[in-house]
């Protein structure tokens, strides 16, 4: 539009600490406005790029992976391991199962063994590590401290596990009450410029045939900007249009300041959001900040995941070689590389 959302003041008055935060507030919308159409113009070309580049790893990565868990469940089966060496392959495999219980790489007879797998270890694994500890605990007192000291490091690890898990809920649910109460926010101002401004340009209530038309144009932008919850083209459409009553411009008064901060900050945390999402769609390994990042640096961070996962993929492929014998399994145990 030719106006201008931000602050107008009289030459003799200068902004007030208020009006400054909200003119930086109304760049940052605009900046926000330009990245999002911008990304979403490059959207379906990215996700192109990233299948095109990621998807043929990650088939055959899966399918590398899938090798190593038939052969490390059947090598379980077929030979005699140690305890120690015994947990080292029970959770090889169960992590193995947990990475490809939902890939859509493999086909549906892997998947297959896969589920098997992956329900065996659900069901069966806590069990047997309980049977593991009770067979440690021997009678001379440096052992049992060992366990003791081992069962300790174990709960604590497992504990911070869950502190960490906690800690992800909480902020990711903070996140979503955040955009929900957003979102109220911002249907709720929207609905209120809305209508301050229908009742300000109503092509209805003006006899002037002329005038009427102009009126009934801008009825039209105003109302196609809220059925799109364009606030932010609301919110300068009724600025202008509260100017334009009075003789030039003048200033805002506190109450308006305040009603268009909170209004702005919640089209703001809706317009983050949805080029948070955008991001979100490419699936990238990393995630990468959203603040001054170019669409450049998003093909930058699908090429850096590739090199990575290509680089992952050919430890795999080594590693499954040495899984083909049960030697070279005791090889990768001994070293803890398993």
């Amino acid at each position: 539009m030719s106006f201008d959302l931000k602050v107008s003041v009289q030459q003799r008055a200068e902004q007030s600490p208020q009006q400054k935060k909200l003119n930086r507030l109304i760049d940052k919308i605009e900046q926000q406005k330009i990245s999002l159409a911008t990304w979403q113009n490059a959207q379906a070309e990215i996700q192109q790029h990233t299948r095109q580049k990621l998807l043929p790893i990650y088939s055959e990565l899966h399918a590398v992976l899938f090798l190593q868990l038939q052969q490390l469940w059947d090598i379980l089966h077929s030979h005699e391991f140690s305890k120690a060496d015994m947990q080292q392959l029970d959770d090889s495999i169960a992590q193995r199962a947990r990475m490809l219980k939902h890939s859509k790489m493999l086909s549906n007879q892997q998947l297959q063994l896969v589920d098997e797998i992956y329900t065996f270890y659900q069901q069966h694994a806590p069990q047997s590590a309980k049977k593991i500890k009770k067979t440690q605990h021997i009678s001379t007192d440096q052992p049992e401290r060992d366990a003791q000291t081992a069962s300790f490091e174990d709960d604590f690890e497992q504990h911070a596990a869950e502190q960490l898990q906690a800690r992800e809920q909480a902020k990711q649910q903070r996140q979503q009450q955040k955009r929900e109460q957003a979102e109220q926010m911002a249907a709720q101002s929207l609905k209120t410029v809305y209508l301050k401004i229908a009742a300000m340009i109503h092509p209805d209530r003006e006899q002037d045939e002329s005038k009427k038309a102009e009126k009934t144009e801008l009825f039209q932008k105003a109302s196609q900007a809220y059925e799109q919850q364009d606030l932010f083209y609301l919110l300068k459409l009724q600025l202008q249009l509260e100017q334009n009553k009075g003789v030039g411009a003048k200033e805002l008064s506190v109450e308006q300041v305040k009603f268009y901060k909170m209004a702005l900050d919640a089209q703001s945390q809706q317009l983050e959001s949805q080029i948070s999402e955008i991001l979100d769609s490419f699936h990238l390994a990393k995630k990468v900040k959203t603040e001054h990042l170019h669409i450049s640096d998003m093909y930058k961070a699908i090429d850096a995941d590739c090199a990575e996962l290509k680089q992952q993929l050919k430890w795999e492929k080594e590693r499954l070689k040495h899984m083909k014998k049960v030697s070279g399994v005791e090889m990768l145990l001994g070293q803890g590389v398993l």
